[in-house]
């Protein structure tokens, strides 16, 4: 048995080895004949040229227009806020969602019993004080007519002491009647210092009763006050958003009740990229004055407000790149209308032009920022080339040395340096095009 495996794997390896053989005999054959064929072996392969768009880099001055989304603000609003407690017994119809008020436009009444009632106490204590006040002048003019008949009396004491102490002197008159004379002296000396502190007292009534007054005057116009404010009144002119009250609603004091939005004084908040905002912005970093334009998507033409950079937000927020920035708008014609607060908008920035540069496809320029130049027969050769923006499929490079060479409008895998194309140039082909909307 084993004589006959070797056996049959001796004849299988002979008829593999017959096999290959008769295949490497054939193949000689076929080289054969096709060495001896008219025309002989083949020459040597052709240079591909491949054909190419190209187009001239011409110098100009462009004006980019820079592209980027935003959100419409409020730039005036007012919050509606109940400054004193009560139930709420009377709402406007103009006082809901939606709705446009003119300022000064009673909006909601709460009930005023409590408020007139107050009032009516202060009014009554300011007529008190007032008539207090009148008692306390009279009273002054009382103590000054008193004083002024004690100080009389005194002086006629002292005539009569200066006359019995004349008698003495002469011999007629007695020392019991200069003693007597004294102590009257004495004694209207007295009543005139009492005069005079009665007086003092009087004047003193009057400065107490006109603070009095003044206390009862300020108590008056607040409650005054405090009844005016049971009627609530549009602060600004605008429309409201917000509302949360109902008739028979008991407010408290402070109570947030909506909001008013000025729909004539809107902004529009962006956030542009590093890049563009250092176009857009001088060596200082202060916004240059650079026209927008405000698309609100689904809108078309309908609005289209125009606007300008205002200011810089002061910090960015967490998370955040670049920087925020704000811009005015002119709310004139239908954009009053149809912009609100909260809507996403497209805004196109007029950055200021550019001198020197040239507007090309994107496709014409390389993932390193290279660009494939048309050199001497035909031949591509690669140079860099500063990119200053971005206008939507196209891109804004400085020329510099450049002016006046062609390049490759669009790279492709089969063209790189050293490549020869067949050049084709479009009519009016060049790097200097207006800028597209982007």
């Amino acid at each position: 048995m084993r004589f006959l495996g070797r056996s049959l794997t001796g004849l299988l390896l002979l008829i593999l080895t017959l096999a290959l053989l008769g295949l490497a005999a054939i193949m000689l054959g076929n080289a054969l004949r096709q060495s001896l064929a008219p025309g002989g072996p083949s020459g040597p392969t052709e240079e591909r040229v491949v054909a190419a768009t190209v187009l001239t880099l011409a110098a100009t001055e462009i004006s980019p227009r820079i592209t980027a989304y935003g959100k419409i603000e409020a730039q005036r609003t007012l919050a509606i806020r109940a400054r004193q407690g009560g139930t709420v017994v009377w709402v406007s119809e103009d006082f809901r969602d939606g709705a446009e008020v003119v300022e000064g436009a009673p909006l909601l009444r709460t009930d005023p019993v409590q408020a007139e009632e107050a009032l009516a106490l202060a009014r009554a204590d300011l007529d008190e004080a007032e008539g207090a006040a009148s008692e306390a002048v009279a009273a002054v003019a009382l103590a000054v007519e008193d004083q002024a008949a004690a100080e009389t009396q005194a002086a006629l004491r002292r005539q009569s002491l200066d006359r019995q102490r004349d008698l003495q002197s002469q011999g007629a008159g007695s020392p019991q009647a200069v003693e007597t004379a004294e102590l009257a002296v004495s004694s209207a000396d007295q009543s005139v210092l009492s005069r005079r502190q009665a007086l003092a007292t009087a004047r003193a009534r009057v400065d107490q009763t006109a603070v009095a007054v003044t206390r009862a005057g300020i108590a008056l116009a607040e409650a005054t006050r405090d009844l005016a404010e049971t009627e609530l009144r549009a602060g600004i002119s605008g429309r409201i958003e917000g509302v949360s009250v109902v008739p028979g609603a008991v407010l408290n004091a402070n109570e947030d009740l909506g909001r008013i939005i000025d729909p004539a004084s809107l902004e529009v908040a962006l956030r542009l990229s590093t890049a563009q905002f250092t176009r857009l912005a001088d060596r200082a970093g202060v916004l240059q004055d650079s026209v927008l334009a405000v698309i609100l998507p689904g809108a078309g033409e309908a609005v289209s407000p125009r606007g300008r950079l205002d200011r810089v937000g002061a910090a960015v927020g967490d998370g955040q790149t670049g920087r925020l920035v704000y811009a005015t708008l002119d709310m004139g014609g239908t954009a009053r209308t149809l912009l609100k607060p909260g809507d996403f908008v497209e805004v196109a920035i007029e950055a200021p032009p550019l001198a020197g540069v040239a507007q090309i496809p994107a496709t014409a320029v390389g993932p390193q920022e290279t660009v494939l130049l048309l050199g001497p027969d035909d031949r591509l050769e690669e140079a860099a080339v500063e990119i200053l923006g971005r206008q939507g499929d196209a891109v804004i490079v400085a020329v510099g040395d450049l002016a006046g060479r062609e390049i490759v409008a669009e790279r492709s895998t089969f063209l790189g340096a050293g490549i020869r194309v067949r050049p084709i140039r479009p009519v009016g082909a060049s790097g200097s095009a207006q800028p597209a909307d982007g």
